[in-house]
């Protein structure tokens, strides 16, 4: 677990976490960008998928989540969400954080995700986190925003993805 002092605690998601996820999703995405329950069940089904539960202290209920998959020597961030009151206060960092060091010790030499240009928070947060932009997806988000695709390196003297 990764922990911060009166700040977010992050530890692995197991089971049908499915609908809890969906509505977490839905506090932190537009609405024509939520995945309802049944499609958050269909990912935590996929090979190599892993989920991040955040919360605030010891708070019973997440206040955000994290979804990637590894392949092979590369590792994918498909979600992350943070509840309005825990955003600002380190929990998508220590999300990140924590996903890093799962996909890693998996052997993942690089993480990459795809944010919506129009989405400068997130932008941020990666940024802040190592992320380089190494690509763009005209038109991909269902309001018509471009789709970034950032990398980070996991090991060192990796060089970019091409």
């Amino acid at each position: 677990m990764v922990t911060g002092e009166a700040g977010p605690v992050i530890g692995p998601g197991g089971g049908h976490v499915g609908a809890l996820l969906a509505a977490l999703h839905r506090t932190a995405f537009p609405s024509a960008e939520c995945w309802d329950a049944a499609a958050m069940e269909a990912v935590l089904a996929m090979p190599g998928v892993l989920v991040g539960l955040g919360r605030m202290g010891d708070e019973p209920v997440p206040d955000g989540f994290i979804i990637g998959r590894v392949a092979a020597d590369e590792a994918e961030i498909l979600t992350l969400a943070v509840a309005g009151p825990a955003r600002r206060r380190g929990m998508g960092r220590a999300l990140l954080d924590w996903m890093e060091g799962q996909v890693a010790a998996r052997g993942a030499a690089r993480l990459i995700l795809e944010v919506s240009a129009a989405n400068a928070a997130a932008q941020a947060l990666y940024r802040g986190a190592g992320f380089s932009e190494i690509g763009r997806r005209r038109a991909y988000y269902p309001d018509g925003a471009d789709a970034l695709v950032l990398e980070r390196a996991l090991m060192d003297g990796m060089p970019p993805a091409p």
